[in-house]
C-alpha cells in the first residue's frame, strides 16, 4: 500500500483544484475540464474535506490559492505530470518496441554505445532508451526492463546474463619518469588515483600481481572517465577498464604505468527482474548481446 488512502485524493479533484488554481476562475476551470461550475466547486471543497485545509478563497470574482494551497499546487503539477510522463511512456511501450536500460556509465559510453549501432540496424522495431545508474536498484518497480550490473550474482530478484570479466590496466600520463615500471612496488611511489565503487581494487590488483599490500589512500572518483581525465592530467596513476584505457592509449594521451593486468575483482552481467516476462524487446536484445560478447 503506497499511502493511507485518505491522502489519496482522486485525479479529478488534482486536476480540478490545479487549474482553478492557474486561471483564478472555477468557470474557466469547468470550460477547460468540459465540467460544471458546481462540479468544479464540489471538487474543490471535497479536496479541501479530505485534506482537512483551506485551499482556496475568494476575492470578488477570483479565486487564490492559500499559503496552503499555493505550496500544495506546486506538488501537485509535479505528481500530474509525472503521472502524464508515465501514461506516456506506457502507451508509447506498447505501441511500439521500447526498451529501457539503466546502464553504467563507463560500460555503456565505452564498451555498448559503439555497438549499438548494430542492433539499431538488425533491430528497426526496437527503441532502446538509456539512462545511467552508478549501484544496484530495486529493479521490480523501477521503469526499466533490465540493467547493465557489475560485480558479482549478488542483486535479488533478477536474472543473469554474463556478458564479460573485467580487465583492468594501470596508466598514467606519458611525462611520467620510469614508466612502465618493471616491478609493481614502484607504483606505490606515486599517487593511486580511487574509484568510490571498486575501493579494493588497487589492493586487488597488487595481490594479483604477485605484491600483496595495503595501498596509498588517493583522490577518488565516482566514474572513471574523469578519473582518466585526472590520469592525462598528471593527477596519479589510474586503475581502468581496458574498453576504457585503450582508446587514451592508442591516441598518447595516457601510456601504460604498468605490463601486468588481470581480471577485476567482477563481471558485468545483464540482469532483468524475474517477477514478470521479458518483454519481446528485450528478448532481441539478449540474443544480440550473446553475439557481441562471443566475438570480443
Amino acid at each position: 500500500m503506497i499511502a493511507p488512502r485518505r491522502y489519496l485524493p482522486s485525479v479529478s479533484a488534482l486536476l480540478a483544484f490545479e487549474a482553478c488554481a492557474r486561471l483564478g476562475s472555477a468557470t474557466q476551470a469547468a470550460t477547460e475540464l468540459s465540467l460544471t461550475q458546481s462540479a468544479i466547486s464540489r471538487q474543490i471543497k471535497a479536496l479541501e474535506g479530505q485534506l482537512g485545509v483551506q485551499l482556496m478563497a475568494r476575492q470578488g470574482r477570483r479565486l487564490s490559492c492559500t499559503q496552503a494551497g499555493l505550496e500544495y499546487v506546486r506538488e501537485v503539477r509535479e505528481v500530474l505530470g509525472r503521472l502524464a510522463q508515465a501514461s506516456v511512456n506506457a502507451a508509447t511501450q506498447a505501441q511500439s518496441g521500447v526498451l529501457t536500460l539503466a546502464i553504467l556509465p563507463a560500460f555503456g559510453m565505452h564498451w555498448l554505445a559503439p555497438r549499438l549501432s548494430n542492433f539499431a540496424e538488425t533491430h528497426r522495431e526496437v527503441t532502446v532508451n538509456l539512462s545511467t545508474r552508478l549501484h544496484p536498484f530495486a529493479l521490480g518497480p523501477s521503469p526499466f526492463d533490465a540493467a547493465i550490473h557489475f560485480g558479482h550474482e549478488d542483486w535479488p530478484g533478477v536474472h543473469y546474463m554474463p556478458l564479460m570479466p573485467e580487465i583492468v590496466v594501470p596508466v598514467c600520463a606519458p611525462g611520467l619518469a620510469g614508466a612502465p615500471f618493471e616491478a609493481p612496488a614502484s607504483l606505490l611511489s606515486h599517487p593511486l588515483l580511487h574509484l568510490e565503487t571498486r575501493p579494493r581494487a588497487w589492493a586487488r590488483w597488487l595481490k594479483a600481481v604477485g605484491h600483496p599490500c595495503e595501498p596509498p589512500h588517493g583522490m577518488m572518483f565516482d566514474q572513471f572517465a574523469t578519473m582518466a581525465q585526472a590520469a592525462v592530467h598528471g593527477l596519479g596513476i589510474a586503475l581502468l577498464p581496458t574498453f576504457v584505457a585503450d582508446p587514451y592509449l592508442k591516441d598518447g594521451q595516457l601510456v601504460l604505468a604498468s605490463d601486468k593486468t588481470t581480471e577485476s575483482i567482477g563481471s558485468y552481467y545483464l540482469v532483468w527482474p524475474v517477477d514478470r516476462p521479458a518483454p519481446p524487446p528485450l528478448t532481441a536484445f539478449c540474443d544480440w548481446l550473446g553475439t557481441q560478447t562471443q566475438s570480443n
